[in-house]
C-alpha cells in the first residue's frame, strides 16, 4: 500500500462504495432503514466529494471479522472488482476500526475510509467561516489520533530527538500523536472563544428580543431552500448531501406577531458520530437556545421515517429529550414530488394534526401555512394587554409598535387604547416601566 493521501485517492475520481448488511442465520438482511436507499446516500455522499463511483455493493456479513470486517473470501473477490474498475478510493459505510482500515488497504492496494472519514472530507471542504473551519479540523485531528499506526508506515521508524521535544529513540508515532495533541488543545481553547462570541451574540438578540425559530432535518431535506423561500435569502442550495455546513440566520417579519429570527443549520445524518456532533456544538447552540424548531422532513424519501428517528436521536445528544417542553413543528416538505393521492394524503393528514404543515419548499405550496403557524405558537407564548397612551407619547407608541402585536386600536379624547400581544419578558418590561396595575385583556 502506498502512502497517498485521502486527497491523492480522490483526485484520481474513481471510487467504489460498500455498504455492509447484517445477516440473520436465516440469511436474511436485518437493518432499520432500507438497504438501496442506505446505499444511495453513501453514493451521493461519496459524489458529494467530487468521485465516480463505479462500484456501489450492498455486501451481506454473517459476523463482522475484527481483523477486515469482511469474510476473507469477500475481501478477495472485492480486490478483483477494485482493480478491474481502476478505483483509487474505497469508501465503506460504517465505523471501520484502525486495524481493519489497514488491513484492507494492505489487500486492495488502495487508500480506505470509512463513513466518518467520508463525512469529514466533505465537512472540510465545505465549511467557509472560521469557526466552521476550526470545528471540521478539530473532528478530524480526533479522528486520525486513533490511526496514526495505520495512516502511515514511516511511523514505525525510530528518530532521535531534541530534549525539548522528546527523548532520544522516541518514535516518530509519539511524536505525531503528541503535536495533534497540542494542536487539539489549542483548537478546543480557540472553540471556547467561539462560543463566548456566540452567547454574546445570543443575549444581545435576547435583549432585542427576537424570538429564534430553528429549522433542522436530515441532510438534503430541504431546509436551505425552504430558508430562502421564507426569508428572500440566498443561501445556497444544491441537491447534495450537506450542502450547508455553517449556520446562517435572517430576520423574518410574521404577518401577526413579531419580527423572528430565521436560522439555518448543518443537517443531520444517520449514525453521525459524537465526535463530530460534539465538534459541532458551537454551531448547533442556536438549536438549543432557539425559542421553535421546524423539523424539516423529506416525505418523498423511502426513509423519512427512518430519518425522522435520526434527527430526534441527534437532538438527544445535544441535550433535547422527553423533558424539553419547546415547541416543535413538524414540516412534510417535498410534497410535489409525491404522487397525488399521496400529497393529499399527506395535507390530509397535516390538517388534523396542529404540529404538522405540509408543503413544498420548491413551489411555494404550504409555506403560508408554515408561517401561521410559526406565528400561532408564538401567540400562544404571549401575554395581551390592554394599554392606553397620551397621543403625545410617541416613544410609548414606538415601543410598542417595535416589540408587539397591535391587536386593536382607538383614539378618543386624545388617548389611545391599544390591546397588544407582548412576549412576556417584554409584558414585564411594560409594566416595570408603566406600572403593576396594568389590566390584562380577557381571553
Amino acid at each position: 500500500m502506498s502512502e497517498d493521501t485521502v486527497e491523492d485517492a480522490i483526485a484520481t475520481g474513481i471510487g467504489a462504495v460498500f455498504h455492509p448488511t447484517s445477516k440473520s442465520r436465516r440469511g436474511q438482511s436485518v437493518a432499520r432503514r432500507d438497504s438501496d436507499s442506505a446505499l444511495a446516500e453513501i453514493v451521493g455522499l461519496a459524489e458529494a466529494i467530487g468521485l465516480v463511483v463505479r462500484i456501489a455493493e450492498c455486501v451481506p456479513i454473517a459476523a463482522k471479522r475484527p481483523s477486515t470486517l469482511f469474510g476473507k473470501g469477500k475481501v478477495q473477490d472485492l480486490e478483483g472488482a477494485i482493480a478491474a474498475a481502476d478505483v483509487g478510493l474505497v469508501i465503506v459505510d460504517t465505523a471501520l476500526t484502525p486495524v481493519q482500515q489497514r488491513n484492507l488497504e494492505t489487500e486492495w492496494k488502495v487508500k480506505v475510509i470509512d463513513r466518518t472519514g467520508l463525512i469529514l472530507e466533505i465537512f472540510g471542504a465545505r465549511a467557509q467561516t472560521r469557526e466552521g473551519r476550526l470545528q471540521v479540523e478539530l473532528a478530524s485531528l480526533s479522528y486520525q489520533r486513533s490511526r496514526l499506526v495505520r495512516s502511515w508506515t514511516h511511523l514505525e521508524r525510530q528518530r532521535g530527538g531534541f530534549g525539548f521535544l522528546g527523548g532520544p529513540g522516541e518514535r516518530q508515532i509519539e511524536s505525531d500523536r503528541r503535536m495533534i495533541d497540542q494542536r487539539i488543545t489549542r483548537l478546543k481553547l480557540e472553540l471556547t472563544t467561539v462560543k463566548r462570541t456566540r452567547k454574546l451574540h445570543r443575549e444581545s438578540r435576547s435583549r432585542v428580543p427576537y424570538p429564534i425559530v430553528a429549522l433542522v432535518g436530515y441532510t438534503n431535506a430541504g431546509k436551505s431552500t425552504l430558508f430562502n423561500r421564507l426569508s428572500n435569502a440566498d443561501v445556497m442550495v444544491d441537491d447534495m448531501l450537506f450542502a450547508t455546513l455553517d449556520p446562517t440566520m435572517r430576520a423574518l417579519k410574521l404577518a401577526r406577531g413579531p419580527q423572528v429570527i430565521l436560522s439555518d443549520t448543518v443537517g443531520f445524518i444517520s449514525n453521525l458520530p459524537t465526535d463530530l456532533v460534539a465538534a459541532f456544538s458551537a454551531t448547533l447552540e442556536e438549536v438549543l437556545s432557539a425559542d421553535i424548531i421546524i423539523h424539516v422532513r423529506d416525505v418523498s424519501h423511502a426513509d423519512t421515517e427512518a430519518q425522522r428517528e435520526d434527527v430526534i436521536e441527534v437532538l438527544k445528544k445535544l441535550g433535547l429529550d422527553e423533558t424539553d417542553q419547546r415547541p416543535t413543528i413538524e414540516v412534510l416538505n417535498k410534497i410535489d414530488l409525491l404522487s397525488p393521492e399521496d400529497r393529499e394524503a399527506a395535507i390530509t393528514r397535516a390538517n388534523r394534526n396542529g404540529s404538522l404543515v405540509a408543503l413544498s419548499a420548491v413551489t411555494g405550496q404550504g409555506a403560508e401555512t408554515l408561517l401561521e403557524a410559526i406565528s400561532d405558537t408564538l401567540m400562544k407564548e404571549r401575554e395581551v394587554l390592554e394599554v392606553t397612551v397620551r397621543h403625545d407619547d410617541g416613544a410609548t407608541l414606538a415601543w410598542l409598535h417595535a416589540h408587539g402585536d397591535v391587536l386593536e386600536h382607538h383614539s378618543e379624547d386624545g388617548q389611545s387604547r391599544l390591546k397588544v400581544s407582548l412576549t412576556p419578558a417584554d409584558a414585564g418590561r411594560y409594566r416595570h416601566r408603566h406600572g403593576a396595575t396594568l389590566p390584562l385583556a380577557a381571553d
